[in-house]
Protein backbone atom coordinates (compact mmCIF):
# COMPACT_ATOMS: atom_id res chain seq x y z
CA UNK A 1 0.00 0.00 0.00
CA UNK A 2 1.35 3.44 -0.90
CA UNK A 3 2.12 5.82 1.97
CA UNK A 4 -0.63 8.31 2.76
CA UNK A 5 0.33 11.75 1.31
CA UNK A 6 -0.94 13.40 4.47
CA UNK A 7 0.86 16.71 4.27
CA UNK A 8 0.18 17.24 0.60
CA UNK A 9 -3.52 16.70 1.18
CA UNK A 10 -3.45 18.79 4.38
CA UNK A 11 -1.69 21.59 2.49
CA UNK A 12 -4.38 21.61 -0.16
CA UNK A 13 -7.15 21.91 2.44
CA UNK A 14 -5.17 24.65 4.22
CA UNK A 15 -4.89 26.84 1.14
CA UNK A 16 -8.38 26.03 -0.19
CA UNK A 17 -10.13 27.24 2.95
CA UNK A 18 -7.60 30.04 3.46
CA UNK A 19 -8.87 31.44 0.17
CA UNK A 20 -12.42 31.38 1.52
CA UNK A 21 -11.19 33.11 4.68
CA UNK A 22 -9.64 35.94 2.66
CA UNK A 23 -12.18 36.16 -0.16
CA UNK A 24 -15.63 35.77 1.43
CA UNK A 25 -15.33 38.37 4.22
CA UNK A 26 -13.25 40.99 2.40
CA UNK A 27 -13.77 40.88 -1.36
CA UNK A 28 -17.12 42.61 -0.95
CA UNK A 29 -15.31 45.46 0.83
CA UNK A 30 -12.99 45.76 -2.16
CA UNK A 31 -15.97 45.92 -4.51
CA UNK A 32 -17.52 48.58 -2.30
CA UNK A 33 -14.29 50.61 -2.58
CA UNK A 34 -14.80 50.59 -6.37
CA UNK A 35 -18.23 52.21 -5.82
CA UNK A 36 -20.23 49.19 -6.93
CA UNK A 37 -23.83 49.24 -5.76
CA UNK A 38 -25.16 46.63 -3.32
CA UNK A 39 -26.99 44.95 -6.22
CA UNK A 40 -23.76 44.75 -8.24
CA UNK A 41 -21.89 43.31 -5.25
CA UNK A 42 -24.62 40.75 -4.63
CA UNK A 43 -24.68 39.83 -8.32
CA UNK A 44 -20.91 39.36 -8.47
CA UNK A 45 -20.64 37.37 -5.25
CA UNK A 46 -23.65 35.22 -6.19
CA UNK A 47 -21.64 33.72 -9.06
CA UNK A 48 -20.02 31.42 -6.50
CA UNK A 49 -23.44 30.00 -5.55
CA UNK A 50 -24.64 29.94 -9.17
CA UNK A 51 -21.76 27.72 -10.27
CA UNK A 52 -22.29 25.41 -7.30
CA UNK A 53 -25.72 24.59 -8.69
CA UNK A 54 -24.29 22.62 -11.59
CA UNK A 55 -20.49 22.89 -11.54
CA UNK A 56 -19.74 19.93 -9.21
CA UNK A 57 -22.13 17.70 -11.16
CA UNK A 58 -20.51 18.71 -14.46
CA UNK A 59 -16.98 18.04 -13.25
CA UNK A 60 -18.02 14.84 -11.48
CA UNK A 61 -19.63 13.58 -14.71
CA UNK A 62 -16.50 14.40 -16.73
CA UNK A 63 -14.25 12.57 -14.27
CA UNK A 64 -16.62 9.58 -14.11
CA UNK A 65 -16.60 9.25 -17.90
CA UNK A 66 -13.04 10.24 -18.81
CA UNK A 67 -11.02 9.84 -15.60
CA UNK A 68 -7.98 12.09 -14.99
CA UNK A 69 -9.22 13.30 -11.60
CA UNK A 70 -5.94 14.90 -10.51
CA UNK A 71 -5.56 16.54 -13.92
CA UNK A 72 -8.93 18.25 -13.44
CA UNK A 73 -7.90 19.37 -9.94
CA UNK A 74 -4.72 20.91 -11.37
CA UNK A 75 -6.61 22.51 -14.25
CA UNK A 76 -9.09 23.99 -11.79
CA UNK A 77 -6.22 25.49 -9.79
CA UNK A 78 -4.54 26.99 -12.84
CA UNK A 79 -7.63 28.49 -14.48
CA UNK A 80 -9.02 29.62 -11.12
CA UNK A 81 -5.82 31.61 -10.52
CA UNK A 82 -5.91 33.00 -14.06
CA UNK A 83 -9.55 34.03 -13.70
CA UNK A 84 -8.89 35.78 -10.40
CA UNK A 85 -5.81 37.57 -11.77
CA UNK A 86 -8.10 39.45 -14.15
CA UNK A 87 -9.41 41.44 -11.16
CA UNK A 88 -6.11 43.32 -11.01
CA UNK A 89 -7.02 45.29 -14.16
CA UNK A 90 -10.82 44.99 -14.32
CA UNK A 91 -13.06 47.56 -12.63
CA UNK A 92 -16.32 47.37 -14.63
CA UNK A 93 -19.22 45.06 -13.97
CA UNK A 94 -19.41 43.09 -17.27
CA UNK A 95 -15.76 42.09 -17.28
CA UNK A 96 -15.76 41.30 -13.57
CA UNK A 97 -18.84 39.12 -13.99
CA UNK A 98 -17.02 37.05 -16.60
CA UNK A 99 -13.91 36.76 -14.43
CA UNK A 100 -15.99 35.78 -11.38
CA UNK A 101 -17.92 33.19 -13.38
CA UNK A 102 -14.67 31.62 -14.63
CA UNK A 103 -13.21 31.59 -11.11
CA UNK A 104 -16.40 30.11 -9.63
CA UNK A 105 -16.85 27.43 -12.30
CA UNK A 106 -13.37 26.02 -11.84
CA UNK A 107 -13.35 26.68 -8.09
CA UNK A 108 -16.47 24.54 -7.73
CA UNK A 109 -14.67 21.65 -9.44
CA UNK A 110 -11.91 21.23 -6.92
CA UNK A 111 -13.13 20.37 -3.43
CA UNK A 112 -15.54 17.49 -4.27
CA UNK A 113 -12.79 15.82 -6.32
CA UNK A 114 -10.17 16.36 -3.60
CA UNK A 115 -12.60 14.89 -1.06
CA UNK A 116 -13.00 11.70 -3.10
CA UNK A 117 -9.24 11.60 -3.67
CA UNK A 118 -8.62 11.92 0.07
CA UNK A 119 -11.00 9.11 0.95
CA UNK A 120 -9.50 6.88 -1.74
CA UNK A 121 -6.06 7.46 -0.23
CA UNK A 122 -7.39 6.78 3.27
CA UNK A 123 -9.05 3.51 2.22
CA UNK A 124 -10.03 1.82 5.49
CA UNK A 125 -8.48 4.56 7.64
CA UNK A 126 -11.31 7.08 7.34
CA UNK A 127 -10.88 8.01 10.97
CA UNK A 128 -7.74 9.90 9.94
CA UNK A 129 -9.78 12.24 7.73
CA UNK A 130 -10.30 14.71 10.58
CA UNK A 131 -6.54 15.04 11.12
CA UNK A 132 -6.18 16.09 7.48
CA UNK A 133 -9.33 18.19 7.15
CA UNK A 134 -8.68 20.22 10.30
CA UNK A 135 -5.93 22.08 8.41
CA UNK A 136 -8.67 23.65 6.29
CA UNK A 137 -10.14 25.27 9.38
CA UNK A 138 -6.66 26.37 10.49
CA UNK A 139 -6.10 27.95 7.08
CA UNK A 140 -9.42 29.79 7.22
CA UNK A 141 -8.77 31.24 10.66
CA UNK A 142 -5.23 32.37 9.81
CA UNK A 143 -6.40 33.96 6.54
CA UNK A 144 -9.47 35.73 7.92
CA UNK A 145 -7.56 37.20 10.87
CA UNK A 146 -4.39 38.00 8.93
CA UNK A 147 -6.24 39.64 6.04
CA UNK A 148 -8.35 41.69 8.43
CA UNK A 149 -5.25 42.96 10.23
CA UNK A 150 -3.60 43.76 6.88
CA UNK A 151 -6.59 45.72 5.59
CA UNK A 152 -6.52 47.91 8.69
CA UNK A 153 -3.15 49.12 7.37
CA UNK A 154 -3.43 49.04 3.57
CA UNK A 155 -6.06 49.88 0.95
CA UNK A 156 -8.83 47.33 0.17
CA UNK A 157 -6.97 46.33 -3.01
CA UNK A 158 -4.62 44.43 -0.71
CA UNK A 159 -7.17 41.59 -0.61
CA UNK A 160 -6.39 40.89 -4.28
CA UNK A 161 -2.73 40.20 -3.50
CA UNK A 162 -3.60 37.98 -0.55
CA UNK A 163 -6.11 35.94 -2.56
CA UNK A 164 -3.77 35.61 -5.54
CA UNK A 165 -0.95 34.31 -3.32
CA UNK A 166 -3.30 31.79 -1.70
CA UNK A 167 -4.58 30.62 -5.09
CA UNK A 168 -0.96 30.14 -6.13
CA UNK A 169 -0.56 27.99 -3.03
CA UNK A 170 -3.59 25.93 -4.06
CA UNK A 171 -2.09 25.38 -7.50
CA UNK A 172 1.25 24.42 -6.00
CA UNK A 173 -0.38 21.81 -3.77
CA UNK A 174 -2.48 20.51 -6.67
CA UNK A 175 0.65 19.94 -8.74
CA UNK A 176 2.08 17.56 -6.13
CA UNK A 177 -1.11 15.66 -5.28
CA UNK A 178 -0.79 11.97 -6.24
CA UNK A 179 -3.64 9.99 -7.78
CA UNK A 180 -5.19 7.07 -5.87
CA UNK A 181 -7.09 4.04 -7.24
CA UNK A 182 -10.82 4.72 -7.22
CA UNK A 183 -13.09 2.26 -5.50
CA UNK A 184 -16.33 1.22 -7.18
CA UNK A 185 -19.52 2.32 -5.48
CA UNK A 186 -21.31 -0.42 -3.66
CA UNK A 187 -24.85 -1.09 -2.59
CA UNK A 188 -28.16 -1.22 -4.37
CA UNK A 189 -29.56 1.89 -5.96
CA UNK A 190 -33.01 2.88 -4.74
CA UNK A 191 -35.26 4.59 -7.32
CA UNK A 192 -34.60 8.29 -6.88
CA UNK A 193 -38.21 9.21 -7.68
CA UNK A 194 -39.51 7.02 -4.87
CA UNK A 195 -37.16 8.67 -2.40
CA UNK A 196 -38.08 12.18 -3.48
CA UNK A 197 -41.79 11.45 -3.08
CA UNK A 198 -41.33 11.01 0.67
CA UNK A 199 -42.74 14.07 2.50
CA UNK A 200 -39.82 14.13 4.95
CA UNK A 201 -37.30 14.25 2.08
CA UNK A 202 -39.13 17.03 0.25
CA UNK A 203 -39.47 18.98 3.50
CA UNK A 204 -35.79 18.59 4.32
CA UNK A 205 -34.69 19.72 0.86
CA UNK A 206 -37.01 22.72 1.05
CA UNK A 207 -35.77 23.59 4.52
CA UNK A 208 -32.14 23.32 3.41
CA UNK A 209 -32.89 25.65 0.50
CA UNK A 210 -34.43 28.12 2.97
CA UNK A 211 -31.50 27.93 5.41
CA UNK A 212 -28.96 28.69 2.70
CA UNK A 213 -31.14 31.53 1.41
CA UNK A 214 -31.21 32.89 4.96
CA UNK A 215 -27.39 32.92 5.01
CA UNK A 216 -27.07 34.57 1.57
CA UNK A 217 -26.98 38.13 2.88
CA UNK A 218 -24.63 37.12 5.68
CA UNK A 219 -21.94 35.78 3.37
CA UNK A 220 -22.12 38.79 1.04
CA UNK A 221 -22.77 41.74 3.35
CA UNK A 222 -21.80 40.85 6.94
CA UNK A 223 -18.31 42.38 6.65
CA UNK A 224 -19.69 45.45 4.85
CA UNK A 225 -22.33 45.75 7.59
CA UNK A 226 -19.74 45.60 10.38
CA UNK A 227 -17.28 47.93 8.65
CA UNK A 228 -20.00 50.46 7.96
CA UNK A 229 -20.83 50.52 11.66
CA UNK A 230 -17.31 51.29 12.80
CA UNK A 231 -15.80 47.84 13.33
CA UNK A 232 -12.10 47.57 12.46
CA UNK A 233 -11.08 44.97 9.88
CA UNK A 234 -9.25 43.08 12.63
CA UNK A 235 -12.49 42.89 14.63
CA UNK A 236 -14.31 41.68 11.51
CA UNK A 237 -11.75 38.90 11.15
CA UNK A 238 -12.07 37.93 14.81
CA UNK A 239 -15.85 37.66 14.51
CA UNK A 240 -15.61 35.48 11.40
CA UNK A 241 -13.08 33.27 13.18
CA UNK A 242 -15.37 32.98 16.19
CA UNK A 243 -18.09 31.56 13.95
CA UNK A 244 -15.72 28.92 12.59
CA UNK A 245 -14.57 27.94 16.08
CA UNK A 246 -18.21 27.63 17.17
CA UNK A 247 -19.06 25.27 14.30
CA UNK A 248 -15.95 23.15 14.94
CA UNK A 249 -16.97 22.83 18.59
CA UNK A 250 -20.44 21.72 17.57
CA UNK A 251 -19.03 19.16 15.12
CA UNK A 252 -17.04 17.63 18.00
CA UNK A 253 -20.20 17.41 20.14
CA UNK A 254 -22.66 16.24 17.47
CA UNK A 255 -22.47 12.55 18.32
CA UNK A 256 -23.50 13.26 21.92
CA UNK A 257 -26.18 15.74 20.85
CA UNK A 258 -27.71 13.28 18.36
CA UNK A 259 -27.92 10.58 21.03
CA UNK A 260 -30.01 12.82 23.27
CA UNK A 261 -32.23 14.61 20.77
CA UNK A 262 -34.17 13.62 17.65
CA UNK A 263 -33.31 14.90 14.20
CA UNK A 264 -36.52 16.93 14.25
CA UNK A 265 -35.65 18.62 17.55
CA UNK A 266 -32.08 19.45 16.45
CA UNK A 267 -33.28 20.98 13.18
CA UNK A 268 -36.07 22.97 14.85
CA UNK A 269 -33.58 24.47 17.33
CA UNK A 270 -31.17 25.29 14.50
CA UNK A 271 -33.82 27.09 12.45
CA UNK A 272 -35.08 29.04 15.47
CA UNK A 273 -31.49 30.01 16.23
CA UNK A 274 -31.20 31.30 12.65
CA UNK A 275 -34.31 33.47 13.08
CA UNK A 276 -32.81 35.02 16.22
CA UNK A 277 -29.36 35.31 14.66
CA UNK A 278 -30.39 37.28 11.59
CA UNK A 279 -32.74 39.57 13.46
CA UNK A 280 -29.93 40.47 15.87
CA UNK A 281 -27.48 40.79 12.99
CA UNK A 282 -29.70 43.37 11.33
CA UNK A 283 -30.87 45.39 14.29
CA UNK A 284 -28.26 45.04 17.07
CA UNK A 285 -25.02 45.67 15.19
CA UNK A 286 -24.07 48.50 17.57
CA UNK A 287 -23.61 45.95 20.36
CA UNK A 288 -20.32 44.05 20.27
CA UNK A 289 -21.78 41.51 22.69
CA UNK A 290 -24.71 40.89 20.34
CA UNK A 291 -22.35 40.34 17.40
CA UNK A 292 -20.31 37.86 19.45
CA UNK A 293 -23.53 36.00 20.26
CA UNK A 294 -24.56 36.16 16.60
CA UNK A 295 -21.34 34.44 15.57
CA UNK A 296 -21.56 31.83 18.32
CA UNK A 297 -24.97 30.92 16.89
CA UNK A 298 -23.16 29.93 13.68
CA UNK A 299 -22.37 26.70 15.50
CA UNK A 300 -26.09 25.90 15.36
CA UNK A 301 -27.18 27.58 12.13
CA UNK A 302 -24.42 25.93 10.13
CA UNK A 303 -22.61 23.37 12.30
CA UNK A 304 -25.43 21.37 13.90
CA UNK A 305 -27.80 22.00 11.00
CA UNK A 306 -25.35 20.86 8.32
CA UNK A 307 -24.13 17.83 10.26
CA UNK A 308 -27.73 16.69 10.79
CA UNK A 309 -28.90 17.46 7.26
CA UNK A 310 -26.05 15.70 5.48
CA UNK A 311 -26.36 12.67 7.77
CA UNK A 312 -30.09 12.50 6.97
CA UNK A 313 -29.40 12.71 3.23
CA UNK A 314 -26.79 9.96 3.47
CA UNK A 315 -29.24 7.62 5.22
CA UNK A 316 -32.43 8.53 3.35
CA UNK A 317 -30.69 8.07 -0.02
CA UNK A 318 -29.30 4.52 0.36
CA UNK A 319 -26.76 2.67 -1.76
CA UNK A 320 -25.74 4.18 -5.07
CA UNK A 321 -28.40 6.88 -4.78
CA UNK A 322 -26.36 8.42 -1.95
CA UNK A 323 -24.13 10.37 -4.32
CA UNK A 324 -27.15 11.78 -6.15
CA UNK A 325 -28.70 12.73 -2.83
CA UNK A 326 -25.58 14.61 -1.78
CA UNK A 327 -25.40 16.38 -5.13
CA UNK A 328 -29.07 17.37 -4.87
CA UNK A 329 -28.57 18.64 -1.33
CA UNK A 330 -25.55 20.71 -2.34
CA UNK A 331 -27.16 22.12 -5.49
CA UNK A 332 -30.47 23.04 -3.84
CA UNK A 333 -29.02 24.47 -0.65
CA UNK A 334 -25.59 26.00 -1.18
CA UNK A 335 -26.30 26.54 -4.88
CA UNK A 336 -29.89 27.66 -5.47
CA UNK A 337 -30.64 28.76 -1.90
CA UNK A 338 -27.41 30.70 -1.52
CA UNK A 339 -27.92 32.30 -4.94
CA UNK A 340 -31.42 33.49 -4.05
CA UNK A 341 -30.28 34.85 -0.69
CA UNK A 342 -27.35 36.74 -2.22
CA UNK A 343 -29.49 38.31 -4.97
CA UNK A 344 -32.38 39.24 -2.68
CA UNK A 345 -30.05 40.88 -0.16
CA UNK A 346 -28.29 42.78 -2.95
CA UNK A 347 -31.64 44.00 -4.26
CA UNK A 348 -32.89 45.21 -0.85
CA UNK A 349 -29.68 46.45 0.79
CA UNK A 350 -29.54 50.01 -0.56
CA UNK A 351 -33.29 50.72 -0.49
CA UNK A 352 -34.39 48.82 2.63
CA UNK A 353 -31.23 48.92 4.71
CA UNK A 354 -29.36 46.23 6.58
CA UNK A 355 -32.01 45.67 9.23
CA UNK A 356 -34.76 44.67 6.84
CA UNK A 357 -32.39 42.80 4.53
CA UNK A 358 -31.24 40.54 7.36
CA UNK A 359 -34.85 40.29 8.54
CA UNK A 360 -35.65 38.66 5.19
CA UNK A 361 -32.97 36.11 6.10
CA UNK A 362 -34.83 35.49 9.35
CA UNK A 363 -38.04 35.02 7.33
CA UNK A 364 -36.36 32.37 5.17
CA UNK A 365 -35.21 30.59 8.33
CA UNK A 366 -38.75 30.72 9.72
CA UNK A 367 -40.05 29.10 6.51
CA UNK A 368 -37.52 26.29 6.98
CA UNK A 369 -38.63 25.87 10.59
CA UNK A 370 -42.26 25.45 9.49
CA UNK A 371 -41.30 22.83 6.89
CA UNK A 372 -39.42 20.76 9.47
CA UNK A 373 -42.13 21.22 12.11
CA UNK A 374 -44.87 20.03 9.75
CA UNK A 375 -43.27 17.19 7.79
CA UNK A 376 -40.19 15.84 9.60
CA UNK A 377 -41.49 13.54 12.33
CA UNK A 378 -39.97 12.60 15.67
CA UNK A 379 -39.45 9.08 14.33
CA UNK A 380 -36.89 10.38 11.76
CA UNK A 381 -33.52 9.40 13.19
CA UNK A 382 -30.00 9.54 11.76
CA UNK A 383 -26.56 8.52 12.98
CA UNK A 384 -24.35 11.60 12.64
CA UNK A 385 -21.37 9.49 13.60
CA UNK A 386 -21.54 7.78 10.20
CA UNK A 387 -21.88 10.42 7.49
CA UNK A 388 -20.38 9.49 4.13
CA UNK A 389 -18.28 12.63 4.38
CA UNK A 390 -17.43 14.79 7.33
CA UNK A 391 -19.33 18.12 7.12
CA UNK A 392 -17.27 20.93 5.67
CA UNK A 393 -16.96 23.99 7.90
CA UNK A 394 -16.94 27.48 6.43
CA UNK A 395 -19.48 27.08 3.68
Amino acid sequence: MNALPRWRLSGYYFFYFAFIGAFSPYFGLYLQSLDFSAWDIGLLMSQMQLMRMFGPNLWGWLVDHFGHRVTVIRLAGAIGLAGFSAFFWLDRLPGMLVAMAVLALFWSAALPLVETLTFDHLREERGRYGNIRVWGSVGFIIAVMGTGALLDRVAPVGVLWVCALILAGILGCALVLPEAPQRPAGGDEAPIGRILRQPRVLALMGACFAMSAAHGGFYVFFSIHLSGNGYAKTAVGLLWSLGVLAEIGIFLLMTRIARRFSLRMILLVCFLAAVVRFLLMGWAVASVGAMVFVQLLHGLTFGAYHASAIAAVNQWFPGKSQGRGQALYSSLSFGAGGLLGALVSGWTWDDWGAGWSFSLGAAFALAGFLLVWRWVGDDATVDVAKPEKTPDPVQ
